[in-house]
């Protein structure tokens, strides 16, 4: 056997097994959602006719002629009975593209459409695109939303890291045939993690910014803003008013911004965000929810306090430890919630709940009340009530144990 053949074939049954290896629901510990054993993709999951020179005259040794390094941070829809993900993959040369793979349970067994997604591109090219965000418009399209990245003109000379993101806005039917619309304008001097609202707010498209000095600093701006635009083809906001602020001392002191669209529900609209914070190990990215007024969504009515998802085990390391990121997730009929989670720049993962646990948790979880003593106090209420709850025979010193009535 030749070394063509003797990789080939331990190669492509490896793939075979990963793609056909049932995914496993795993017990919670905080009742927010269920983790799953595997992630749902990664790089490995990429097909063997993207990476490889399958003509053994041309590659010899069977080796990568493009490789991939990572899959993660994937808009969501369900489309036809399908669950569908446009993937940000990332090459071995550091540049990303879309790519779209499908599921008919939606916690495994996703596979690549043959094809990479063929974006249009604009006047001006980019150097990268990534992180899109879906958006099934009540106008009847499909919206992808993402970051669109170019080096900086004003960088000085030999500076060859600093980079300027906008929005870029693309629609569709299918997810195949893509039409590209202009990048969105706003008065920041930079967007990234822009979403597209599902409906129109006063008769214009409304759009969750974040308003950002520069490419990675939040500077002067930050916080998770909203923005109206009378029209999609050359959409335009001119004022962003932050409705969901960084704050000190939090899980979004340094940033935060807009996960996927927000789900409606009957208490109101229904929002996932990252936050980001500086420790000794450097930027830790976690996720949370709250909640805005069905009649105006820039109104937050509910914030729980803290994270709702955090990075755990194997989601811990990668290209850019220390990080989950969310830019989908799918209402399934029946009620359910997936939640599709990038961590640390390197795979893909999905969490399921429902919208009755996720609304439970949203209004039944104190806020941050930004101080020590609020902290200490929200636990001191909880266990007050759980020791009366308990037994009366209890006394503060814990000097009796409580006994379930």
């Amino acid at each position: 056997m030749t070394i063509f053949e003797e990789r080939f074939k331990r190669i492509k049954s490896e793939k075979e097994q990963l793609t056909g290896t049932p995914n496993k629901k795993l017990d919670s510990g905080d009742g927010f959602y269920e983790r799953y054993r595997f992630p749902v993709l990664t790089a490995a999951h990429a097909p063997l006719f993207w990476e490889y020179d399958l003509n053994p005259r041309s590659n010899p040794y069977f080796m990568k002629r493009f490789g991939i390094n990572a899959v993660f941070n994937a808009g969501a829809i369900k489309l036809n009975g399908k669950y569908l993900l446009v993937v940000r993959m990332e090459g071995y040369d550091r540049k990303s593209f879309f790519a779209v793979a499908e599921s008919i349970t939606g916690t495994d067994g996703f596979e690549f459409w043959p094809y990479p997604l063929e974006m249009p591109e604009t006047p001006e090219p980019e150097v990268n695109i990534y992180d899109m965000r879906l958006t099934a418009h009540e106008d009847g399209w499909i919206y992808g939303l993402f970051c669109t990245e170019r080096k900086d003109p004003a960088a000085a000379p030999g500076d060859e890291s600093r980079a300027v993101a906008q929005c870029g806005i693309a629609r569709t039917r299918d997810l195949r045939a893509w039409e590209r619309l202009a990048n969105l304008r706003t008065p920041s001097a930079q967007q990234r993690n822009v979403v597209l609202h599902p409906e129109f707010i006063d008769g214009q498209y409304a759009f969750y910014t974040r308003p950002q000095d520069s490419f990675i600093e939040a500077g002067r701006g930050g916080g998770i803003a909203l923005g109206l635009a009378p029209c999609i083809e050359n959409a335009q906001i001119t004022i962003e008013t932050v409705i969901d602020a960084k704050r000190y001392h939090t899980i979004y002191e340094s940033k935060n911004g807009q996960g996927p669209p927000p789900i409606k529900t009957p208490l109101g609209w229904l929002h996932l965000a990252h936050g980001v914070r500086h420790t000794a190990a450097g930027l830790r990215y976690v996720l949370y929810l709250f909640m805005t007024d069905i009649a105006d969504p820039a109104k937050v009515i509910y914030k729980p306090a803290g994270y709702f998802l955090t990075p755990e085990d194997m989601e811990r390391t990668g290209d850019v430890s220390n990080v989950v990121f969310s830019n989908g997730w799918i209402l399934d009929d029946d009620g359910s919630v997936l939640i599709y989670y990038g961590s640390s720049d390197t795979r893909l993962h999905v969490a399921t709940t429902s919208v009755d646990r996720l609304l439970d948790y949203v209004t039944h979880t104190s806020p941050d009340g930004f101080t020590t003593i609020t902290s200490r106090n929200t636990l001191t209420g909880i266990i007050d009530r759980n020791l009366a709850f308990l037994s009366p025979s209890h006394s503060k010193d814990g000097s009796a144990y409580p006994v379930l009535h």
